[in-house]
Formats: structure tokens, sequence, C-alpha cells
């Protein structure tokens, strides 16, 4: 890369940030565990690389070598098609998954783990961070954000007007959380954090696995329940809420904000585990689409919101792995396959003027930019 770091593997969640001219900014996650070899990390075969950047910028450098997950920021040139530059922009984390933008131009990497302090790791892990949009080498402060509540975390969406940041859990029986800052835009500063809750009904169980609780179109109002003890160092945070009364869902996954409304993705929700999304609007929640059916959905994951209001999905499921849209007549169709292997997409993202859809294929370890003219199909 231009920091002379090496390029990470299995790149995740990413966003799209206006640049100078027809530069766009990407920040791009990498899903790197604490069992991942170094060959796969951004400091060479060995770690040789490791002294390259500070040792305060490394958020967990590690018993004996850094925690390899992270993000990088890749600088895109539209008109030419070019990369520009690409680097190293938060380092020493774990599990980078998904995400989310912030309007402060920034984007939210959340680790998708709860391992702790022990062994060959030297710090807890299971927070999110916030990584400014730079389009020069720049290495974020590694600071956790540790108000935001310490679980399973996959995605956020932040309501541009009220500066809340909403977040999905990656657990068979996660919650949707509500982090309301003590001020807007700074995350670092603290804040309260709460849990939906489906109103009149205590701990609501919205996977319809055995038992159908909500149907396509069913909405339910809503309210939230604060949290307490959030930095849970015993991973159960998600248990307490449901028993105040908190609904559970099935394996929260890609989040987005769009005009008014927070889309996300359970990756196996469903009769069939095929997956749900739903629309969150002010106080009520909507169950959007459940199509129990894997030639149409397969285990969504990763998703946006087409600049004309539909929806785009990375599927992660078993053999073919699909680009699908929902269009916002409830239209459902395939966008585009991954041809080279059964790895699945990630970080589908537009760039700001809606002219190029970006998208990862994780085991390849490549990012894609996909040029239009795309026809509005809602």
């Amino acid at each position: 890369m231009s920091d002379g770091l090496v390029l990470p593997a299995l790149p995740d969640g990413m966003a799209a940030f206006p640049g100078k001219g027809k530069e766009v900014i990407l920040i791009r996650n990498h899903e790197l565990n604490a069992g991942s070899g170094a060959s796969g990390g951004p400091f060479g075969r060995k770690n040789e690389k490791t002294d390259k950047i500070p040792r305060d910028r490394i958020y967990d450098p590690g018993k004996s070598a850094p925690c390899l997950g992270g993000t990088t920021t890749l600088v895109y040139d539209l008109a030419s098609k070019k990369v520009v530059r690409q680097f190293l922009s938060l380092a020493g984390t774990l599990r980078n998954c998904a995400g989310g933008p912030t309007p402060w131009n920034s984007w939210i990497t959340c680790e998708e783990t709860v391992a702790g302090k022990g062994g060959d790791l030297a710090r807890d892990h299971g927070w999110c961070f916030d990584v400014p949009a730079t389009d020069q080498p720049a290495l974020a402060e590694p600071v956790p954000l540790k108000a935001m509540g310490r679980f399973n975390h996959e995605a956020v969406a932040v309501d541009p007007d009220t500066g809340d940041v909403f977040q999905t859990e990656d657990r068979h029986e996660g919650l949707i959380y509500r982090f309301v800052p003590k001020v807007k835009g700074k995350l670092a500063e603290g804040g309260k954090l709460f849990a939906l809750k489906v109103k009149e009904k205590l701990g609501l169980d919205t996977r319809n696995w055995s038992e159908k609780t909500f149907s396509v179109g069913d909405s339910k109002k809503i309210e939230w329940i604060e949290m307490e003890n959030v930095e849970s160092p015993r991973d159960d945070l998600r248990i307490r809420g449901f028993k105040k009364g908190a609904a559970c869902f099935a394996r929260g996954e890609g989040m987005w904000y769009s005009r008014g409304s927070i889309f996300f993705a359970c990756t196996n929700g469903g009769i069939k585990q095929r997956g749900q999304i739903w629309k969150l609007t002010a106080n009520k929640l909507e169950l959007y689409a459940e199509p129990n059916n894997a030639d149409l959905v397969d285990n969504c994951d990763n998703l946006t919101v087409a600049p004309w209001g539909d929806l785009i999905l990375c599927e992660d499921g078993k053999g073919d792995q699909f680009l699908d849209v929902i269009t916002t007549k409830g239209k459902i169709f395939k966008l585009a396959k991954n041809a080279k292997s059964s790895g699945e997409f990630a970080g589908v993202c537009f760039s700001p003027d809606g002219s190029t859809l970006f998208v990862n294929m994780q085991r390849e370890g490549l990012t894609l930019a996909i040029t239009g003219p795309w026809k509005e199909k809602g």
C-alpha cells in the first residue's frame, strides 16, 4: 500500500465518502480474527513491518504479536477509474465485520467478537471505533467507544437529525440497540445505551422460527429500554435486555439509514431461516421482507440503499453467492453473482454521486467498482 504496509485479507463492511474533485474515499473493514495468520495482516508474513507505525496507534499490540484486524482507506478516482492510494487507517482490532458511515464524515467500525484480555491478547475486545475519512495516509486514534456497549457487534446506522446510533448484534438471540450520545457527533464523550422493545410485548421473539409473531408488512409500535453495565464483562448484555422485555432478533447483520428509515438484515430469520429485512421508522418496526426462499435471498448480510430507494443485499449463504435487489415495490431479483468462488459479497455501497457501486469479494480480497448508468428500478 502507499504507506509501505501490506493490504490485509478478508475485506468486509465498507462505506464511501466524498473526496476532492472526482475522488471517492472508501473505508474498508478487514475481518481478521485472533487466529488469523500474520500473512493475512498488514504487517507482513512475519509481522516485520509492525515498527512502521507508532505503537500507541495499535489498539491491541498483543503479548507476542499485534492483532491484525482494522480498516484500510482507499482513494478512488471516478474519472480515471484508478486507485489513487490506499493505506491502513485503524490498527490492532479484531474481526472488524461491518459498521456504518456517519454524518460527520467517518466510519464506525465494529468488532464482531467479545474476546477478552488474556493469552495473546493485551486488551478486551468487543467495541466500536470511529475512523475519520481522510484522503492522505493517517491512522485513527484507536479509542474504543465503550459506552456503545460490548457485544458481538455487526453494523450501525446513524440518524443524521439526532446523532443517535442504532446497532445490530450478530447472535441467534441478538438485540437491536440505540446509543444516544451526550454530544451529537462526539461518541467518545459517552452517552446512554437502549434496547428495542415492542410495546405491550415482553421479550417478543421476532425470528418467526417456531411461532409467527410478524407477517410481512406488519408494523408494531416500539419503545426503548435503558441498559446498564454496558461494558458487559460476562457477555450477557442481550440476556439482561431480553429479561427486561427487549425483543430478540435472528443474527442482526447489515444496517443502513435512508430518508428517515433504518433498514437492517437478520441473516437467518424466518421460518426457513433464510433471512429477514426489517424497517425501523420513528417509533415503529416493520417486517419489510421475509422471502423464505433461497432462490430469492439466501442469508442476507451487508446491505445498502440505492439512491432511488431499492435495497441491495450481499448474500452469505450456501453455494453460489449473489447481490440481491429488493425494489421499493417489493420485487426481488439477482443483480450479480460471484463467479469466482462461493465466497461472500460484502461492503456494498454507492459512491456519493450514485454513479458507482462498490462491493468486496471477501474470500478473494477484491474490491470491485461497478459503474452505471443505473436505471431506477423502484
